[in-house]
């Protein structure tokens, strides 16, 4: 494997330095029995990743933002022509509007930028990202917290850790370990119609508002008190509960109840 340039280092990236691991990842986007039409890779860095994706996809368009190391990668891949080697920034390629997948490697620092062009892309149908493993459990719910982006895209996205890397596994360590984060377009969205679509935001932005210093206090900017007390109980949740405590499904049916 090439070694990591100076450009990477400021990038962020930590190379798959693991055979296992990198097969791992690969087995987690695309499982078995399931090619993508058309598979992106985010931040190919030296290959390690992309040898796995490779014999799992029908068409893989892996970006590399580092210069210097898009000639090895070219080579490496010279004779496998359903992979493409892309020199630049993934963030700047408009999406594929036919269905795709992502897959990667990605920079500590651009996570959230990646997850949230990931999220704008109306093909997308499924995103699986190594990322700082702090990152990831945020996202999924795994301390026992959920953040305002998942909740806000639950209806429409699911998001999972399926995995964990050890800091070692990397080349080179990073301070931290990583997890294996997964979003998936749900086929069937939770919601349907634009006007439901916004009075989820709606409800979701002014619970998160922080204004009235509790969850319950903030509904009650826009809700009558017995409403939302009759919503907190349907949805069992204590007036006193804090926002960040509060489940997707609770959300879900706080939201059937003040919208009814």
């Amino acid at each position: 494997m090439a070694r990591p340039t100076p450009r990477a280092r400021t990038l962020s990236q930590h190379f798959l330095a693991d055979r296992a691991t990198a097969e791992r990842v690969a087995r987690l986007a695309v499982p078995d029995r399931r090619r993508p039409p058309l598979l992106l890779e985010v931040g190919a860095g030296d290959g390690a990743l992309t040898e796995p994706l490779a014999r799992r996809s029908r068409e893989l368009h892996a970006y590399e933002i580092d210069p210097r190391l898009v000639p090895a990668l070219r080579a490496r891949f010279a004779r496998t022509p359903h992979v493409h080697v892309v020199a630049g920034d993934s963030l700047t390629a408009r999406p594929p509007r036919t269905p795709f997948s992502v897959a990667g490697n990605v920079p500590f620092s651009r996570t959230a930028d990646i997850v949230d062009w990931c999220l704008g892309a109306p093909g997308l149908t499924d995103a699986t990202l190594v990322t700082q493993l702090e990152y990831a459990r945020k996202r999924t719910g795994d301390y026992g917290r959920w953040s305002l982006l998942t909740i806000l895209t639950w209806p429409g996205h699911e998001w999972r850790l399926v995995g964990r890397v050890g800091r070692h596994r990397f080349r080179p360590a990073p301070r931290v370990d990583a997890g294996i984060l997964r979003v998936a377009r749900r086929r069937t969205p939770l919601l349907t119609g634009a006007a439901a679509r916004r009075t989820w935001a709606d409800l979701v932005e002014l619970g998160f508002s922080g204004v009235g210093g509790s969850l319950h206090a903030s509904l009650r900017r826009a809700h009558p008190r017995r409403r939302v007390d009759a919503a907190f109980r349907a949805a069992r949740l204590d007036p006193g509960v804090l926002v960040g405590e509060v489940a997707p499904e609770r959300w879900l049916r706080l939201h059937e109840e003040l919208t009814a």
